[in-house]
């Protein structure tokens, strides 16, 4: 029995690639002449790692801006309990 193929057209996926920007930067001569021994994507390199900086940062500042509230939630559950508490089955 012949294989039944599908006349509907084949849509192609693109992946959205965030807007990029050429940007000066000034690295240690040794290290760049490694990187591009080992081929690699220096551009690639900082933004993935630039990326991981800022949202660790972001993390942090997040963390400290809402310091007073998580500690007074936390004291609440201390003192009042998990609200509905009574009700959990586990």
């Amino acid at each position: 029995m012949p294989a039944i193929q599908s006349t509907a057209p084949q849509r192609s996926v693109r992946v959205r690639q965030p807007l990029r920007k050429a940007t000066n930067l000034s690295l240690s001569v040794d290290v760049l002449e490694a990187a591009k021994a080992l081929e690699l994507n220096i551009s690639q390199v900082c933004d993935s790692y630039l990326r991981q900086l800022v949202l660790q940062e972001q993390a942090r500042r997040w963390r400290s801006e809402h310091a007073d509230f998580i500690a007074a939630y936390n004291a609440t559950l201390e003192t009042e309990g998990l609200p509905l508490d009574q009700w959990r089955t586990f």
